[in-house]
């Protein structure tokens, strides 16, 4: 159903990109506006985006196999750092574009109200696509999904800048604001993708768990005080959606293999109910001189 969820969302994203970078370029190249024509690169990087999140999201639901036996959520973390360097590089060329027409000795815009007209219509599609995507994408806890909203989100802010720029051209007739506004698109868009990269790249380098998410493990780990003598070595990391969380338990050596066993099950059963797509591991080992520690009259019930 996650899945499911997850498909039909990113091709909401998929047509609703293609029909605004298509409407939005034919426009661009009518009036001869680098700030319309680099939106319309904006929703192209975005329809971009949407299709390495549909596969990502294919591929990340694929259950462990023989080479891959902590399964394949590590994708969504890749596809999102591969959009972010695309949008990156999308924001370096608009850059570039409008420099040059910056450079220009006669900067000459037509069809102002007809662009105007497309920015707007473009913010509000774009407003509840992204709308419906982010919180899609905070139910499946998906990065590449969240990636894609996070585009279309941007997109909105810089559709609606555009718009506003467009407006004052009109009125005033300074055509020079064009490749400015284009130029700050472009910073809009780069800023993104820094925020991007930090989401999904970060977690390829194993970064621990955010620090209310531990703080929920360590709550549980708390409840549980009256059954162990202490735990150590607690490691959290994230791979696309899952949680890997691995602890060791020390216990009282008198205490039973079967009641250890029921202690770590249900020590991780609570973090899996608490923190979804979560994988605990939970090594049991025999307390060794640590009486100082032990201030249980039992350590042999649950």
């Amino acid at each position: 159903m996650s899945t499911s969820r997850k498909n039909t969302a990113i091709r909401i994203s998929i047509i609703s990109n293609t029909s605004l970078a298509s409407l939005k370029l034919v426009v661009g190249i009518f009036m001869q506006s680098v700030s319309v024509i680099s939106e319309a690169l904006h929703s192209g990087i975005d329809l971009l985006a949407a299709v390495i999140a549909y596969f990502a999201v294919r591929e990340a639901a694929k259950p462990p196999d023989d080479k891959h036996r902590f399964g394949h959520g590590r994708i969504e973390n890749i596809s999102g750092t591969i959009e972010a360097i695309l949008i990156f590089v999308a924001g370096m060329y608009i850059i570039a574009a409008a420099i040059n027409k910056l450079l220009s000795e006669h900067i000459e815009i037509e069809g102002l109200g007809l662009g105007a007209a497309v920015m707007a219509f473009s913010a509000a599609v774009n407003w509840f696509v992204s709308s419906h995507l982010l919180k899609v994408a905070r139910e499946t806890d998906s990065i590449a999904i969240q990636a894609d909203g996070m585009h279309l989100r941007t997109d909105v802010y810089t559709s609606a800048g555009v718009f506003v720029g467009l407006m004052l051209m009109k009125f005033s007739k300074v055509t020079i604001l064009d490749p400015l506004i284009a130029i700050g698109v472009a910073f809009l868009i780069i800023k993104m993708a820094y925020n991007l990269t930090k989401s999904a790249f970060m977690n390829i380098l194993d970064i621990k768990l955010p620090n209310e998410e531990e703080a929920i493990i360590r709550r549980i780990l708390d409840g549980y005080s009256h059954n162990y003598i202490e735990y150590h070595k607690l490691r959290t990391r994230k791979a696309g959606a899952d949680r890997h969380i691995d602890m060791h338990l020390v216990v009282s050596k008198n205490m039973s293999v079967e009641l250890s066993h029921q202690l770590a099950h249900d020590i991780g059963t609570q973090i899996e109910a608490l923190l979804p797509h979560s994988h605990v591991l939970v090594h049991v080992e025999p307390c060794e001189d640590m009486c100082d520690k032990c201030n249980k009259s039992s350590c042999d019930t649950l």
